[in-house]
């Protein structure tokens, strides 16, 4: 046995179905890994073709053109120090199997399958996947590697069964999605493994995003207590090499390299800030789309939606159409003016009360126009706003993006083919009082990966004027909503704690006010159906997550 030995940890960002693409990335990280000096580099789950690959996996041709590819990569390795560990699916004998290929000396050595298939929230990998036999370690250099993939961690029998065969190191290759509270979950389980197996830990995840996930990196190492030795950063993508020595027959990592900040929970707002900027840009750049363009209304959710575009993509790349009608106010003029100018976006003003005439004078002979303005009126100039982004994103070639947040999302305040009409939502998954919490964040800092300004972006006058939809005069969302502190807490007892309503009245809430938002959030289900995308940063997001049916006759309150 060596007495030595490096590791080289790769968290990279691949896009689902690129093969080629992912291949290329995968040996750039390689020859790294090789200038190194490391034994071995490993690599996310399905980093060969991404994750999640949904139904992709059933393609007839995406069999033969991942085999090529693994023949290609294993290539790579002949007459060479450095040993790959490769996230990648698997065919045989009609079956696909989610797989760690092991490829050394120009050639696939070993395949390690996973066994434990998770089948919950955006987890489909029952439905893919057949699931593998318990591995053996896989001895290289005379190091017993005890190999799983993302959640077989999760489970003690594949830790248990690797230690009972001798293994030295356990090593797994994850696609593991961000959500709030995660990373401390993570630690959490796999400290339990070290734990039970007295063996260290390698933990590599991917990183980017994928249609409504993000992926957050935060791969780590953790030593046979169960202390963290390394822990790389999140959201970003990167190697890293680590060196390994024998210490009274347990491997140990030569150096620490931790930075005490990176084992907490960050702030929240950070880490919900980063997620959504990663999933934005790799939407928009994963899609071959170069920039984007938003109504921008003077409104808080729109203001946010146009600084993380900024932060995503830079001021070049997003546009802001204002589109004022009777209703709308000087002061969100001012607002949304300035957002503009902070972010240093273009702000272009198209007034929709022309359009509004047309389409009154058009509908005049079947709509009763004496009831003055209602939610027809009112849904009418949002569809006209929707109508305009969607004129201009098919003369410019920007995608649109939407600005609702998850609160409205919720109880169904959105109009269809208006205010919802875009490709992507950034905020779908934020709460409104979250929306408050991430401005004032953002407002004092900016890290380095941020292409926005280093300075207040989102004035005084946008935090603290009331919501409105300015649809009618002197509208307030607190008319048809309850506030939103309030509301946003029943939301979350409802949707992330799955709680009854009378728990969720004991904690202080009115039976009335309970019913009332659990009957919206149920009728605006076949809304949501037809809803953008957008960033998951919750434990329980609304479409994979959440899958509730439109047609739903039971009642809660049982009247």
């Amino acid at each position: 046995m060596v007495e030595n030995f490096s590791f080289a940890l790769a968290q990279i960002n691949p896009k689902v179905g690129d093969i080629k693409g992912n291949a290329s990335l995968i040996n750039d990280y390689y020859q790294r890994a090789l200038k190194a000096k490391a034994d071995l580099v490993i690599f996310p789950e399905l980093a060969l073709i991404g994750y999640p690959p949904e139904d992709l996996i059933f393609q007839p041709n995406l069999q033969q053109d991942c085999y090529f590819a693994l023949q290609k990569l294993s290539n790579q390795t002949l007459n060479k120090s450095c040993a790959i560990l490769l996230g990648a699916p698997w065919f045989e004998e009609g079956n696909i199997y989610n797989s760690a290929i092991f490829m050394s000396s120009g050639h696939i050595q070993n395949i390690i399958r996973k066994v434990v298939l998770p089948n919950y929230g955006i987890f489909d990998d029952k439905r893919l996947f057949q699931s593998g036999n318990f591995p053996s370690p896989i001895n290289y250099k005379g190091i017993n590697l005890g190999v799983m993939v993302c959640e077989d961690i999760w489970s003690i029998e594949p830790a248990k069964k690797l230690k009972e065969q001798d293994a030295d190191i356990l090593i797994v290759s994850n696609a593991s999605p961000f959500d709030l509270g995660k990373k401390k979950l993570r630690l959490n389980e796999t400290k339990k493994r070290v734990v039970e197996t007295s063996l260290p830990l390698i933990y590599v995840n991917q990183i980017g995003g994928q249609d409504d996930i993000v992926f957050d990196g935060g791969s780590f190492v953790l030593d046979k207590n169960g202390d963290s030795v390394l822990h790389m950063t999140s959201f970003n993508e990167e190697i890293t090499i680590q060196k390994w020595n024998i210490e009274k027959k347990h491997w140990v990592l030569e150096k620490k390299i931790i930075n005490p900040r990176l084992l907490l929970d960050n702030v929240f707002e950070e880490e919900i800030y980063q997620a959504l900027v990663l999933g934005l840009k790799d939407y928009i750049q994963k899609n071959n789309f170069s920039s984007v363009l938003l109504g921008l209304s003077g409104g808080i959710d729109s203001a946010l939606t146009a600084a993380i575009a900024v932060d995503a993509l830079g001021s070049q790349s997003v546009h802001s159409i204002f589109l004022p009608s009777p209703y709308t106010s000087q002061q969100s003029f001012i607002d949304a003016k300035d957002c503009a100018d902070n972010l240093g976006i273009d702000f272009q003003i198209l007034p929709i009360e022309p359009g509004m005439r047309a389409i009154d004078q058009i509908l005049h002979p079947v709509l009763d126009q004496e009831n003055g303005i209602d939610i027809t009126h009112e849904n009418i100039q949002s569809r006209l706003r929707g109508l305009i982004l969607m004129a201009l994103s098919n003369k410019t070639k920007s995608l649109v993006l939407t600005t609702g947040n998850k609160s409205e999302m919720a109880v169904g305040y959105a109009t269809l083919y208006g205010d919802m009409c875009g490709a992507f939502n950034v905020l779908k998954d934020v709460y409104k009082t979250m929306v408050y919490r991430l401005v004032e964040w953002r407002n004092t800092n900016k890290p380095d990966n941020f292409k926005g300004p280093k300075k207040q972006i989102i004035n005084s006058s946008i935090l603290h004027k009331a919501p409105t939809a300015e649809l009618r005069p002197n509208q307030k969302d607190q008319d048809s909503l309850p506030p939103y502190d309030q509301l946003d807490d029943i939301l979350h007892c409802i949707i992330e704690l799955n709680m009854t309503w009378q728990d969720i009245v004991k904690k202080g809430h009115s039976k009335k006010i309970v019913q009332k938002v659990w009957y919206l959030l149920d009728r605006a289900e076949y809304k949501r159906r037809q809803s953008a995308p957008g960033v998951k940063i919750t434990p329980l997001a609304f479409g994979r997550d959440r899958r509730y049916p439109i047609t739903n006759g039971y009642k809660i309150f049982g009247e």
